[in-house]
């Protein structure tokens, strides 16, 4: 939590890192925390389960809208998760919801934020789903190619009133752009594209991106690549600590060749 230091002495939020079932092995190590992905909204308002491991106690349960069906009995599908939680020994839940928002999921959203507050569980929302439910933690993703990210982090918690009604979503970034880029969108690498273009590349820091970057040309097309670290990450969670930030939430398969140096 906020206000703990690590080994190195620096200020740390608590991270989780969502993992399936088969990434669980690969990812258990002491002290580490889980966001289990392993849930999602069936046809008739119920909850579905994949396999999770037997240890939980004290981790998060991700539920995903992918595929969801419309949710008519949201007190069902309610009643469904709290006791999920509470079997499992569950700290809270995260509603990884990336479709459009509906509003039979806003209505969930909010109710299962009063029924987990009864329960003394936390919920974890997407920025889209906050003012459903504004009881709970707001996600604010950390992957900013534009601005300023201190700026941009302030700013939220001063809308949410305070650094605990927010959580890093750190997402890991690998993000090529094609200059000039006046939309600001760039194309994601994945890990092997990504080392080719750095091979031999010079790297610099951008300070108000808290992100490194390189440039390089590429059949006669000028590229800005801006890239994710361990140390870039470790800076944006110490900004996060800084602001009383107590929870932050990484991908294991984006960050496990990194996760060792995070804490």
């Amino acid at each position: 939590m906020a206000g703990e230091s690590n080994r190195k002495g620096e200020c740390i939020v608590q991270l989780y890192y969502a993992v399936t079932a088969a990434d669980f092995r690969e990812a258990s190590a002491d002290g580490r925390r889980f966001v289990h992905v392993a849930y999602r909204i069936g046809e008739q308002s119920e909850l579905l389960r994949q396999s999770t491991p037997l240890r939980t106690d004290g981790d998060l349960m991700s539920v995903s809208d992918r595929d969801a069906g419309a949710v008519e009995r949201p007190e069902t599908l309610c009643g469904a998760v709290v006791r999920e939680c509470l079997r499992r020994g569950y700290r809270g839940t995260v509603l990884d919801f990336e479709a459009e928002p509906r509003d039979d999921l806003r209505k969930f959203a909010g109710l299962l934020q009063t029924r987990l507050r009864e329960n003394r569980r936390t919920l974890y929302v997407p920025a889209a789903y906050i003012d459903a439910a504004p009881d709970a933690v707001e996600l604010v993703c950390t992957a900013v190619s534009g601005g300023n990210f201190q700026e941009y982090l302030s700013e939220v918690i001063r809308r949410r009133g305070g650094g605990k009604r927010v959580a890093l979503d750190v997402q890991r970034l690998r993000m090529d752009f094609q200059l000039p880029a006046p939309t600001g969108e760039g194309v994601p690498l994945d890990a092997d594209a990504f080392e080719t273009l750095r091979a031999g590349k010079a790297v610099y820091f951008s300070p108000d991106l808290c992100a490194r970057y390189f440039t390089c040309t590429r059949d006669g097309q000028a590229h800005f690549v801006l890239f994710d670290d361990a140390d870039t990450i470790r800076h944006k969670l110490r900004i996060g600590a800084a602001y009383g930030i107590e929870t932050a939430f990484l991908q294991w398969p984006e960050v496990k060749d990194i996760a060792g140096e995070l804490t």
